[in-house]
């Protein structure tokens, strides 16, 4: 693959801890299995923060552009992957942020998003957006930039025409809100949920639970999560909690019935206690989805006792797939919730940095799913004809 003479595209690198740059890389040639997109959204996550500030992950990748929630119109593709995709130039389209190898035993039983190829915390060399270095050539591996490779193996949805580009963006944190509470946990009509932190992902298990007729659904947080909360109410949760000035694990247990949540899903990252927390909330026989990362703390008053007593589930997530992705994709263009309450704020290129500090550091309380569009830089388009 070569670089076109004069073509380059903006993008912001993370180079240090707590520092991107804005650089021109070359725009690649596309031969027939590979394409082009022209990013129009990457959404920011608590996992490109973790990666920027270099601590328990990303220490050792190297240069690299964040972004793996991308949604954009594609902007050049070779014959062979445009009849793969199912797509054509100006078509818009979400693409996952796994590059699996297709081949393997994960990948063929549906568990793509765990295959060792696409695995940045694994111990081989990977591919995935948001977490490849630029020195892996093309160097266009994430959704901060204005161009975004498309690699054979990439996982790619054409969206459906007039859906909104900042609201497509929420397929991620849908996504997963389906797969942990329908798929994993079971959740079903009329059992109890309660699930632990209203960022997007938290309440993108707040619609999945309401879209399988659960019930009661209960949000908790913190006092400071207000506005959140509210919004939780919004898209159907029935109670919400400040964990921080109640005792949330009475207040499950003092509900209709006392026997505790069928279902709790603790997406909230760092602490430790909501672990403890969620299975002193589970009912017997009851599930708890483990999805917030603790950065590798170790859950010291584990309740090994409790678990085996109640014969508790215990189910650790990560990400979505294809059963996941595409239905999140029908819940935006359906309409049926007010889901543009979820995306609050949108950064150029050149504001990346305070984009990433937004989600990782609540720079603002209210902020739950935060957008950068690139095309709001100052930068020329460059896309080959």
């Amino acid at each position: 693959m070569t670089a076109t003479a004069a073509q380059t595209v903006p993008a912001a690198v993370a180079t240090e801890p707590l520092q991107t740059v804005l650089r021109e890389l070359p725009v690649p040639d596309i031969g027939p299995d590979e394409g082009l997109l022209r990013v129009e959204v990457a959404g920011v996550c608590g996992t490109d923060f973790q990666i920027y500030c270099r601590r328990s992950r990303g220490a050792h990748l190297g240069p690299l552009i964040l972004g793996h929630e991308n949604i954009g119109t594609v902007a050049a593709v070779g014959e062979a992957a445009a009849a793969r995709w199912g797509v054509r130039v100006g078509d818009r389209v979400a693409v996952e942020e796994f590059i699996p190898c297709g081949v393997c035993r994960l990948c063929r039983s549906g568990h793509y998003r765990i295959c060792a190829a696409t695995d940045s915390r694994g111990g081989q060399p990977f591919l995935r957006y948001g977490s490849t270095p630029v020195d892996r050539a093309p160097g266009l591996w994430g959704g901060f930039s204005r161009l975004l490779y498309l690699h054979p193996n990439a996982v790619v949805y054409r969206l459906p025409d007039g859906l909104d580009a900042d609201l497509a963006a929420l397929f991620v944190p849908l996504a997963n809100g389906i797969r942990w509470v329908v798929h994993e946990a079971g959740g079903t009509v009329g059992q109890s949920i309660v699930i632990q932190g209203p960022g997007q992902h938290g309440l993108g298990c707040v619609v999945a639970a309401k879209e399988a007729g659960m019930g009661p659904i209960i949000v908790s947080g913190l006092a400071a999560d207000a506005q959140r909360l509210a919004v939780a109410t919004r898209l159907g949760a029935d109670h919400v909690v400040e964990a921080d000035r109640s005792d949330l694990v009475a207040r499950v247990t003092e509900l209709p019935g006392g026997e505790g949540a069928d279902v709790v899903v603790d997406t909230t990252p760092g602490a430790t206690a909501p672990v403890t927390a969620a299975v002193a909330m589970a009912a017997k026989r009851g599930v708890v989805i483990l999805a917030g990362s603790k950065h590798g703390q170790p859950i010291g008053d584990f309740p090994h006792d409790m678990v085996v007593r109640k014969e508790v589930m215990l189910r650790g997530v990560r990400g979505h797939d294809h059963r996941s992705v595409e239905p999140a994709l029908a819940i935006l263009t359906a309409g049926r919730y007010p889901l543009e309450l979820m995306t609050t704020h949108r950064f150029g290129l050149d504001e990346v940095d305070r984009a990433l500090r937004m989600v990782g550091e609540r720079t603002d309380p209210d902020a739950i799913h935060v957008n950068v569009c690139p095309a709001a830089s100052l930068h020329e388009d460059v896309v080959p004809a």
